[in-house]
């Protein structure tokens, strides 16, 4: 089955990440890249990717067939998605196993969504 893994910061993990020095980020990010090695390895990654600072987002509404885009930051927006994994793997006790050894998981927070497939209903 496959998984979304949705690596969430808000402003206090945002701060945390400024606020490592030169070794822990590296740290961080070796973390990042042997998970995404052993997952690739094992043939359970799909895609992983970092997305950029949700000031360089955009909004896009369509109303009455008008389409109308906000520019980022959102300040309304307490927490915002700051990057995911996409995986398969055998279940979701395993899905939840790697999305432990993501590094925000330790001061953050990451979801673990089941994706649906082709007729699924979501329930």
């Amino acid at each position: 089955m496959k998984y979304l893994l949705l690596i969430t910061h808000n402003q206090q993990t945002r701060n945390a990440w400024q606020n490592m020095s030169e070794a822990e980020r590296e740290l961080g990010l070796k973390a990042h890249a042997a998970l995404g090695g052993e997952l690739a390895e094992a043939g359970e990654l799909i895609v992983s990717e970092a997305l950029a600072d949700q000031s360089r987002s955009k909004r896009v509404l369509v109303k009455n067939g008008r389409v109308t885009t906000t520019d980022g930051p959102f300040p309304e927006v307490k927490e915002y998605l700051a990057g995911f994994y996409l995986i398969e793997c055998d279940g979701i006790d395993s899905a939840v196993a790697h999305a432990a050894r993501i590094p925000e998981a330790a001061f953050g927070q990451v979801e673990v969504r089941p994706v649906l497939g082709a007729g699924d209903t979501g329930r």
